[in-house]
């Protein structure tokens, strides 16, 4: 199965897992009407004969007339209230060269390469270098001056599984002073731990019978957590590589956790023993790491993609779903304390579906928020909650980063190419 079809796979799984139900509940509700329970309809009396004989004035039926004054005053609306379209400031298709020309009758009708879809993208603590982590297994990191790629980082297995999500290490992370060191997770179930500037694979983590979606590092770095499909929060000491603790619900019920599919995990830069992480379940999880249980938890938020943020007490979750997509929750209480309302979008009658959203970095003033559906980026200002820029793609975002300056945005989507856009002034 090719990473689209594995992609359309875990959407449609997302759309079962959003409604709670297994793929052999889903029936049509219709009921099918039975034509000879109708009335049988009385004959035309004289009045009615002579208006049916009258043609009728204008060539549209009166649903016709009435869809396209819809469309017109949704058309109306849209060019009145749509936000700023997002300036490019770089983009790079990572679509391999075609191969050397074959002999006739070689392979030819054999399609040209196609480019693997980008997952996830992070930006360097010095927002020199971005990281895009690909469909086909490989990270490519890209200098954010330009875009051209500096490094390609690839294990090598020749399975071509999907990287799903990467972070760089703090500065200092585990006692260490090497810098540029990139967390990689795989679907395989395995995290690596790259070496950006030499190329070298520092260590490998397997976890067994899973697969990895999600990691985050701890402000000070000196700890990492994972997430996937086996539905256990896992904590890591960044100097020995080692799992210190596995946060899961308990066999007695006494600790609660998640049951199903885990996509994002998140520190609180201001509290470092908070970890945040949510899936399909549609739970935030808020984790104590010092006695590596689950403090409370918060419902509501239908995350499966890296989007999920934190700063101060306010927490940020975007989820895949047509409406109530970005949310805000306060983790002193618990409780839903704002909406952002992701309102029309500018090219495409669907909705969006958000697979990644973020706070800006440098003051947390801005939500950036990307997804499939209307396949689009949107950019929000937190104190009005209206959108100040948009961008449509051909494809959908499924990962963003914003630089660590907040004047620019990164941009993982599935149509092979990697996106560097401005931040709206």
């Amino acid at each position: 199965m090719g990473v689209r079809e594995v992609r359309a796979a875990r959407e449609e799984q997302a759309r079962l897992a959003l409604r709670g139900l297994p793929t052999d509940e889903i029936d049509d509700d219709a009921d099918d009407e039975d034509p000879e329970d109708e009335d049988e309809a009385e004959d035309l009396n004289e009045e009615d004969e002579k208006l049916a004989s009258v043609a009728p004035t204008g060539s549209q039926s009166r649903w016709e007339s009435e869809v396209e004054a819809t469309q017109e005053d949704s058309v109306a609306a849209t060019e009145t209230l749509a936000p700023a379209v997002i300036k490019s400031v770089w983009t790079t298709d990572t679509t391999p060269p075609a191969p050397p020309s074959q002999p006739v009758g070689d392979d030819e009708d054999a399609p040209p390469p196609e480019g693997p879809d980008i997952f996830c993208v992070r930006h360097s603590p010095d927002d020199t270098l971005i990281a895009a982590g690909g469909g086909d297994g490989i990270v490519r990191i890209f200098h954010a001056d330009g875009g051209r790629l500096a490094y390609t980082l690839d294990s090598a297995t020749g399975e071509d599984l999907p990287t799903t999500c990467i972070r760089f290490r703090p500065s200092g992370g585990g006692g260490s002073k090497t810098r540029n060191v990139l967390l990689v997770a795989n679907c395989d179930g395995t995290i690596n731990h790259w070496h950006v500037t030499s190329k070298k694979l520092l260590h490998t983590v397997k976890e067994e019978n899973n697969q990895t979606y999600a990691l985050d590092y701890a402000r000070d770095g000196g700890m990492f957590a994972s997430a996937g499909r086996d539905y256990t929060v896992r904590l890591y000491d960044e100097a020995t590589k080692t799992c210190v603790a596995s946060l899961a619900s308990s066999f007695d019920k006494t600790t609660t956790g998640h049951s199903n599919r885990v996509f994002a995990v998140k520190f609180s830069e201001q509290d470092p023993n908070t970890l945040l992480s949510g899936g399909w379940d549609n739970t935030l999880q808020v984790w104590d790491v010092r006695q590596a249980r689950a403090a409370f938890s918060m419902w509501g938020a239908h995350i499966c993609g890296d989007a999920i943020d934190v700063r101060d007490n306010t927490v940020l979750t975007g989820s895949w779903r047509p409406k109530e997509q970005l949310q805000m929750w306060d983790l002193r209480t618990g409780e839903k304390c704002d909406e952002i309302g992701w309102g029309p979008s500018v090219r495409s009658r669907e909705t969006c579906h958000v697979y990644g959203a973020q706070l800006s970095k440098n003051d947390g003033a801005l939500v950036a928020a990307g997804g499939s559906g209307a396949n689009e980026l949107k950019i929000f200002s937190r104190a009005t909650k209206k959108a100040v820029g948009s961008l449509s793609l051909p494809k959908g975002v499924y990962g963003l980063d914003f630089a660590n300056h907040g004047k620019t945005i990164a941009i993982a989507a599935g149509d092979s190419s990697m996106r560097v856009v401005a931040v709206p002034e």
